[in-house]
């Protein structure tokens, strides 16, 4: 095993009376798209990341370019450009990579053809709406992060009755069970009555993101959120973009928006998205699924009784002809028929 950064060996470079070469293990990884600094410290407490062979246990440990680096046995590859995508997650889905529930997760409904991606920040199993997915680890804890400054915008349908005066009150944050939120602007956008009270449709945007935070502050309020939408993560739009689909966001966008955040070594070159989906996307899952379309049953031949009268073939002109009105006789002429005695 290696303990910190007191590797000796041949296969220990960075060694020597100076400094430690390279970077550490925990961000090394994080770019590679393997996982959060966070979630990679859990996986070295667990025994499951190895330095040239070597378990690690502890992440105070320093990498250079030679050494190689598995996980769970499997080795990581040397990051690429930082890639980001637009995801619509869809209701009923959990964002973990392994649910011990056995929950369907947003990595198994994810298209075929996407690399490995980790997501910035979660949705809620029952909350919808736009998800980032990238494969650096680095930039995923940077957006997370409310010193980032990114906002986040919400949808919210709730029952219940709220005034606007009152929304207004969350600009100043709101402590709900001990938990301290920060401003959040929140506005009313519509109100329908209905027998068990209202339906309303808000709109709230804020900057933390804490764990359901708009779910547990509206409820603070009196108000049962029964949809929650997230239609923007900074300068990120839901859009158009269907449920379950998958959109890259082109490289120059990524040095447009994120420069200062992506370090140069890593920002993207081109212009265009390498990434086009070659599969429907498996996302959308109904929890009860649609019964199968039965097959009309045959129908059975009439059968006629003695004395029934069969229906008469009629075609052409002669069918037409059949069907032209009678004259009434009344006023008709001699060709006429017979008219009625006056």
């Amino acid at each position: 095993m290696v303990h910190g950064n007191n590797r000796n060996g041949p296969d220990a470079p960075g060694q020597g009376a100076g400094p430690p070469a390279g970077e550490r293990v925990a961000k090394r990884l994080a770019r590679a798209g393997v996982a959060s600094r966070r979630e990679i410290e859990r996986l070295i407490e667990a025994g499951k990341v190895a330095l040239n062979g070597h378990v690690l246990t502890s992440p105070a440990i320093n990498v250079s370019a030679g050494d190689i680096l598995t996980v769970d046995g499997a080795v990581v590859e040397a990051a690429e450009p930082t890639r980001l995508f637009r995801y619509h997650k869809p209701a009923g889905l959990v964002t973990t990579h392994k649910d011990p529930k056995g929950r369907a997760t947003v990595f198994e409904a994810l298209p075929r053809g996407m690399p490995r991606v980790i997501s910035v920040g979660r949705l809620d199993l029952m909350s919808e709406g736009l998800l980032l997915l990238t494969n650096d680890g680095e930039l995923s804890r940077a957006l997370e992060l409310p010193s980032s400054g990114w906002v986040r915008r919400y949808r919210a349908r709730a029952r219940g009755r709220i005034e606007q005066a009152r929304l207004d009150t969350l600009r100043e944050g709101i402590t709900v069970e001990g938990v301290r939120y920060g401003p959040i602007e929140a506005s009313l956008d519509k109100a329908k009555e209905g027998p068990a009270g209202a339906n309303l449709w808000i709109t709230l945007t804020l900057a933390e993101g804490k764990n359901r935070e708009v779910r547990r502050v509206l409820e603070a309020l009196g108000l049962t959120v029964n949809r929650l939408i997230r239609v923007a993560y900074g300068p990120f739009a839901l859009g158009a973009l269907e449920p379950g689909a998958v959109e890259e966001v082109g490289p120059r966008v990524i040095r447009e928006q994120l420069a200062g955040i992506v370090s140069p070594a890593n920002m993207p070159k081109g212009d265009r998205a390498a990434f086009r989906a070659d599969a429907a996307p498996g996302a959308v899952r109904r929890a009860v699924a649609k019964p199968a379309q039965r097959a009309p049953e045959p129908k059975a031949p009439i059968a006629y009784k003695p004395g029934w009268a069969k229906p008469k073939k009629r075609a052409g002109a002669a069918g037409a002809a059949a069907k032209a009105p009678r004259p009434s006789g009344r006023g008709s002429g001699r060709g006429g028929g017979k008219g009625r005695p006056s």
